[in-house]
């Protein structure tokens, strides 16, 4: 299989973006690619969903480690930065005894129990952070609304691998990146929101129709060449 390299900072845009490719710095002007937060206090959440470790900091100390799931390579943890906007309690049996509500803009995704406790430590969730119950409590008791929640990784996904091919009705992280290339470029209009619609197919086959590509509103490794965001 093809290996591409992908840019090496996922937290990248805040009106501009840079990639660097082997020593080469490229710069992009556009949207904010994935949603970026200002620190609400003192106490930050780091996730490093290739290790399943959830890192609690406080003034860039480490005072707290958890042991999580995250999501599998099919329905992935979303890569960014975030903030917790909801705390609930007793959402349902699969959600475990508490509730952290993330404010990614494509889905419903948090940190949460499970009663699935096997599945700690493993790639086995739909996307979100699971966590043992007697953890989730203890964190929802630690962490207030406005946590800074940062997910390391690669939102184009695992950089050994092919960048997965992207069309109308995806959404992700990997959605919102071409948005913002898209826009960047004067093809999109629309909210960068990581959710592939109607306005992004037609944004994109006028990209391709440019560029010489085929038409077919599909985001392929040739759509990611020209746009810049592998080699």
């Amino acid at each position: 299989m093809t290996r591409f390299k992908f840019t090496y900072k996922l937290l990248i845009f805040l009106l501009m973006a840079f990639m660097v490719f082997e020593g080469k710095t490229l710069y992009t002007y556009a949207d904010s690619s994935l949603p970026i937060v200002a620190d609400q206090g003192s106490i930050s959440i780091d996730v490093y969903p290739s290790d399943h470790r959830l890192v609690v900091r406080s003034k860039d100390q480490t005072i707290k480690e958890y042991t999580v799931a995250v999501g599998n390579p099919t329905t992935p943890t979303p890569i960014g930065e975030y903030q917790i906007v909801y705390k609930g309690k007793n959402w349902g049996a699969a959600f475990g005894p508490r509730w952290l509500g993330l404010n990614v803009p494509w889905g419903t995704y948090g940190i949460h129990g499970t009663n699935n406790p096997y599945s700690i430590g493993q790639h086995l969730s739909h996307g979100c952070i699971r966590m043992r119950n007697n953890d989730v409590k203890e964190l929802f008791n630690m962490i207030p609304i406005g946590t800074k929640v940062t997910i390391y990784g690669h939102v184009l996904g695992d950089p050994n691998q092919d960048a997965r091919n992207l069309a109308e009705g995806d959404v992700g992280g990997g959605v919102q990146l071409v948005q913002s290339r898209l826009k960047s470029a004067g093809y999109f209009t629309g909210v960068c929101n990581g959710k592939f619609r109607s306005d992004t197919t037609i944004a994109l086959r006028k990209f391709q129709r440019d560029h010489h590509l085929i038409q077919n509103g599909v985001v392929s490794s040739k759509v990611y060449e020209e746009l810049g965001l592998i080699e």
